[in-house]
């Protein structure tokens, strides 16, 4: 029976799809208006039907089959709840009009699609499979539309049998464009043949849904290939989630048994395999060790296992970091009195004796770190250490001693240009990725040129990016490190900034006392008494601040006080356009507080209207403010850089974003990759500094309140900071101080009897 209403029990409906209420790309859960078909006629007049359940792929105009039951929702009403969807190319001409219509080929929308099928009718399907050229028989197709439709209607029926394969698995739409993107036609079969690659090769898939696919395929429980991926998968957990650059060997062994329950001794013999051929690299007492040399238990010492890449790259800014600070630099030394004396007469600024301190060692020494939290002067010596060098020049009034800056963010770099008044630019353009050759143009091959590197916002930067900014240095360079080791550390594994400061290898000034004084202040003040574990510093009842705390213990209240400080009283009082100048902070990701309910509503309130492009359960619409989740260098783009949609083309699944003005495309397949960013995480914020930030600190966010997380959010804002929250969680979050460890070797290489490799 075809979409029969008459018999409401029957446990299957077959139709077409005429609308789709409702789709998840990240789940595959669909909401879906079905008409009865009959032989794949297609009429409206027929009843329909609502069908929920998750599937693979749908477009509309696709024939479907699903297998459930009749259910009455108290809201919604009758509807047909799926076990199994499956979906198939339209039969008839009304069907696959529809299905053209949907967006679902680029090249093709409602007109063209109409053209098409009243040209070749319910044959349209096999000329586009078949004979493709033919299209050009249509009015207004010629050879540049034709090959876009062509590409397009290629790459969706391979992804659709990708798709068809992985829905089981819980793979997103948007994932399985992204295998079959790196796969092509062979995916189903290389994916059976070693799923674990998945967790290599594809963002965002990971080690639960490579398993489930092994353990469908038939491979055995305790297969060496499931063992290894276990291995390599806890040494990636505890660098990504943990900041770990490596772990010892018990731990690790225990670790992926509680993963993959299968035996330590097997795991044991996994990681021997790993370590021969060189994914892991294990060292004990500063010997790297070999496949036989683990066989004997009895060796004492502890064996510390890293992922191959985080050993090299530790191991190489250790040595690149003895390297210049021993090498001879490129120009004559400058006398720092002489120097401090002719800056503060042309800047007409006095230095403090703790600034005029720190100019001075960065001066005399090859390699230098400056470090302390906000109004400390950091600035003010950053920028007459450039001014200084830059003052060198020849008789023809050339600069003699060139000057590069970087930092880690764009906003953070932006800053640094701003505050000295040199160009900056973020590290990863400063290295300039190569997408041919998917390494940096710049490194130990091919150097950068210039005399002093100034690296701003250090406390972000992780081992594998500190290892590739030393390896571009020349060995002659002047590099001045700045950073607060207060706020929160890198998001990748390691603890640069800390293990160079705590190995005493580097010159170090650490500044304290705090100069940023404006008429209230109370930031910075802020910043300095959350960080001493004090309460915060309010401003009298009336009085203007740039600091204020809104006491609330209601989470839904306290939703409508962020609604409205952002969208109505910030604005309207302080003259700052929300859309630009407010950022909303959350410790997390999710609950009622968390950022993607906020994002949500912030969209609602803020852009409401205009063109937009759904991926998942998230819509991005013209105007929004959008984040980038990872690096992605092909598009020239990062982890945690922030533009706008510029514009949104709901046809092609496609939208454009503006980063400083920069144009960048954004396809179907790469939506993934970016989320709303007027509420975005405090981690995410580092580096960037915003003129306002609303802070939330609930009781909902109990797990995620340190003393640094909220350090670091009052630190993101220029002229006010907003806390919103309970009294609870504010003084949950000053009090916490217990900062996890991270497992680093560096501080150790760079002793001066290191007992490990340089």
């Amino acid at each position: 029976m075809s979409c029969g209403m008459a018999d409401a029990e029957q446990d299957t409906i077959d139709g077409t799809v005429v609308g789709i209420v409702f789709r998840n790309d990240e789940t595959g859960y669909s909401v879906l208006r079905v008409a009865g078909a009959d032989d794949g006629a297609f009429s409206l007049k027929k009843p329909e039907a609502i069908v929920v359940g998750v599937c693979g792929a749908v477009w509309e105009g696709e024939d479907l089959h699903a297998v459930g039951e009749w259910v009455t929702d108290k809201i919604h009403g009758r509807q047909f709840k799926a076990r199994e969807i499956t979906c198939a190319t339209p039969r008839s001409a009304t069907g696959i009009e529809r299905y053209l219509a949907s967006g679902l080929i680029k090249g093709i929308g409602p007109e063209y699609a109409k053209r098409i099928v009243a040209k070749f009718g319910e044959d349209t399907i096999d000329i586009l499979d078949r004979q493709s050229a033919r299209l050009c028989e249509v009015p207004g197709i010629g050879a540049t539309r034709l090959a876009k439709i062509k590409k397009s209607w290629e790459s969706e029926r391979g992804t659709r049998e990708v798709m068809i394969f992985t829905q089981s698995y819980g793979i997103s739409v948007a994932k399985t464009a992204k295998i079959y993107r790196k796969y092509g036609p062979d995916s189903i079969a290389i994916i059976k043949s070693d799923p674990y690659r998945l967790c290599r090769d594809i963002w965002g898939i990971g080690f639960a849904t490579a398993d489930k696919i092994a353990m469908s395929v038939g491979m055995a429980k305790d297969a060496p290939e499931r063992a290894r991926a276990a291995i390599i998968h806890t040494l990636q957990t505890e660098a990504d989630d943990f900041g770990h650059c490596w772990t010892s060997e018990p731990e690790l062994l225990l670790h992926a048994n509680e993963l993959v329950d299968i035996s330590v001794e097997k795991l044991s013999e996994a990681l021997k395999m790993e370590l021969a051929d060189g994914r892991v690299i294990v060292e004990r007492e500063g010997t790297v060790l070999t496949a036989e040399d683990t066989l004997n238990d009895a060796d004492g010492g502890m064996r510390r296992v890293y992922l191959a890449d985080l050993y090299w790259s530790e191991r190489r800014v250790a040595r690149k970091m003895r390297t210049l600070i021993s090498s001879a630099r490129s120009f004559d030394a400058i006398d720092p009195e002489r120097a401090i004396s002719w800056w503060e007469g042309k800047s007409g600024f006095r230095l403090a004796p703790a600034q005029e301190r720190a100019v001075r060692t960065s001066l005399e020494n090859k390699v230098s770190i400056i470090t302390g939290g906000p109004g400390v002067g950091k600035t003010t010596i950053i920028r007459a250490l450039v001014d200084i060098y830059c003052a060198r020049k020849n008789s023809k009034g050339q600069t003699l001693i060139s000057v590069q800056t970087a930092a880690p963010t764009g906003r953070a770099a932006k800053r640094l240009s701003e505050s000295t008044g040199a160009p900056s630019q973020t590290v990863h353009r400063l290295l300039k990725y190569n997408p041919q050759t998917r390494r940096f143009t710049y490194d130990s091959e091919n150097p950068l040129t210039g005399d002093v590197f100034v690296f701003d916002e250090t406390s972000m930067v992780d081992i594998r990016l500190m290892d590739s900014l030393l390896a571009a240095l020349p060995e002659t360079a002047v590099l001045i490190i700045v950073g607060d080791t207060d706020q929160l550390p890198s998001v990748g594994p390691g603890n640069v900034l800390h293990d160079l400061i705590d190995s005493g290898a580097v010159a170090c000034s650490r500044l304290t006392e705090i100069f940023r004084q404006d008429n209230s202040g109370l930031i910075v003040r802020n910043a300095h008494h959350v960080n001493a574990g004090e309460g915060f510093e309010l401003p009298s009842s009336g009085d203007d601040s740039d600091f204020y705390f809104v006491a609330n213990n209601d989470p839904d209240k306290t939703l409508a006080f962020v609604l409205d400080f952002m969208t109505n009283r910030i604005p309207r009082k302080f003259r700052m356009d929300p859309m630009t100048d407010v950022q909303v902070l959350s410790p997390m990701r999710r609950n009622a507080l968390g950022t993607e309910n906020l994002n949500q509503l912030l969209q609602k309130r803020l852009n409401p209207e205009g063109p937009s492009v759904h991926r998942g359960a998230m819509l991005f619409r013209k105007g929004d403010r959008v984040m980038q989740l990872r690096n992605n260098y092909d598009k020239d783009v990062f982890n945690g850089d922030v533009g706008f949609v510029a514009d949104a083309y709901p046809e092609d699944r496609k939208l454009v974003v503006l980063f400083d003005g920069r144009p960048v495309e954004y396809s179907s397949g790469d939506l993934d990759e970016l989320t709303l960013a007027y509420a975005t995480t405090i981690h995410k914020s580092q580096g960037s500094e915003y003129p306002a930030v609303i802070v939330l600190l609930h009781n909902q966010h109990y797990m995620m309140l340190q003393r640094n997380l909220l350090y670091t959010a009052i630190t993101r804002g220029k002229k006010l900071v907003l806390v919103i929250g309970s009294r609870w969680a504010a003084g949950k979050a000053i009090e916490t101080n217990t900062v996890k460890g991270r497992r680093t070797s560096l501080a150790e290489r760079l002793t001066t009897t290191p007992h490990l490799h340089l």
